[in-house]
């Protein structure tokens, strides 16, 4: 008869089976919140990234806005240049001042550093830093 018992399935509750870490990662609820867990990350970083990349397509718009501005503005003055971006709203160029994504005004250099016959006309980026690696041109 002992040897009977000895045979005979045991019947195992789900929590009796696994133990430890790797149990509870087998456990559906475990899974499940860590899936939800890293596809939130994933997520607010995908969001955080299209979020800065819409900024630049802003900016860059205004850049080529402002860029058209200063072309007619050369055109109508013998190709001089402004003193500043005041001169296009003033001459009626442009609607208002000019600003980046991030509310700050855009650089103008007249002549230019990298177009010595034309203008840079850049933005500082996201962090604001003159000159930055996040800058926009």
């Amino acid at each position: 008869m002992a040897s009977h018992l000895q045979t005979e399935p045991r019947v195992f509750f789900p929590w009796e089976r696994q133990r430890g870490l790797l149990g509870a990662l087998g456990r559906r609820r475990v899974r499940v919140l860590l899936f939800g867990g890293f596809a939130f990350v994933g997520l607010a970083a995908a969001y955080q990234n299209g979020e800065r990349s819409a900024a630049v397509r802003a900016t860059r718009a205004t850049l080529t806005t402002v860029s058209r501005a200063l072309s007619a503005y050369r055109a109508d003055h013998g190709a001089a240049c402004p003193r500043d971006l005041g001169e296009l709203v003033a001459g009626a160029y442009l609607r208002a001042e000019p600003l980046d994504a991030w509310g700050r005004p855009l650089r103008l250099v007249c002549p230019g550093r990298t177009h010595p016959e034309g203008v840079d006309l850049t933005s500082d980026g996201p962090d604001g830093v003159p000159g930055g690696l996040d800058g926009v041109e």
